[in-house]
């Protein structure tokens, strides 16, 4: 059974960092990308990083970019996303999902499995 859990979230001040983690079991990931996607209140879950199978090509929304970063380590199924200099914006659900395709897609429809999400809440 596939299982992804996030961790890391919490309550930051605007400017502060969160490292988020995604550990997955259930089968060996290191063949598909994956990716962090993130739903504010009333908003639709939208993409905010991914990473390819191997680590080494990287996406980000425009909002994103130059204040996080992504990795993953393939020998412990696990993905990080690095958050710095976070805004109120950034407040949100986070989720990790897997994608079907050992490459980056910003599309929801292509990841096939799903965490249940970490909560990230920035302060003004």
């Amino acid at each position: 059974q596939v299982q992804l859990v996030e961790s890391g979230g919490g309550l930051v001040q605007a400017g502060g960092s969160l490292r988020l983690s995604c550990a997955a079991s259930g089968r060996t990931f290191s063949t598909v990308a994956m990716a962090w996607f993130r739903q504010a209140p009333g908003k639709e879950r939208g993409f905010v990083a991914g990473i390819d199978y191997r680590g080494a090509g990287t996406d980000f929304a425009d909002s994103v970019k130059g204040r996080f970063t992504i990795s993953r380590d393939n020998t412990k199924n696990t993905m990080y996303l690095q958050m710095n200099n976070l805004k109120a914006e950034d407040t949100a659900l986070y989720y990790c999902a897997v994608c079907r395709s050992p490459y980056i897609s910003t599309h929801r429809d292509e990841y096939d499995y799903w965490g249940q999400g970490t909560q990230v809440t920035v302060s003004s």
